[in-house]
């Protein structure tokens, strides 16, 4: 691990490839707090391609808009969704239909981890 960052959403741990998002139970996912997504990506991730990981262990809810400004962060190349209990289907289906990047869900971490790893090692030089 890079660095632990703590924001008043959440908490997102950088590593080498991705960053580890752990958002605050009952919070609501705004498209302004992707403004601090954009910064870690320029400060950690420049010049190299990364993922996007979200632990989603806590209950909170998110504006699809978000994601619109995610896809526009160039360098993030992969969004995986790991939470234990499963994700409604149609959860998933509304958060693909504005994210414009690959998005998995796993119900394991480390999958999660090994997904984002070989989607950044398959991408065309």
């Amino acid at each position: 691990m890079i660095d632990t960052l703590n924001f008043e959403f959440g908490e997102i741990r950088v590593f080498e490839n991705f960053v580890l998002v752990v958002m605050k139970e009952g919070i609501t996912v705004k498209p302004e707090y992707n403004d601090d997504l954009e910064n870690i990506a320029k400060k950690y991730y420049k010049g190299k391609k990364f993922g996007y990981i979200t632990y989603r262990k806590n209950s909170y809810a998110v504006n699809p808009m978000v994601y619109i400004k995610t896809s526009e962060i160039e360098n993030l190349v992969a969004f995986a969704v790991v939470s234990a209990n499963g994700l409604k289907a149609s959860n998933l289906e509304v958060e693909r239909r504005f994210l414009k990047k690959p998005l998995k869900h796993f119900t394991n971490l480390d999958e999660a981890k090994n997904w984002v790893k070989e989607m950044i090692e398959n991408l065309p030089r």
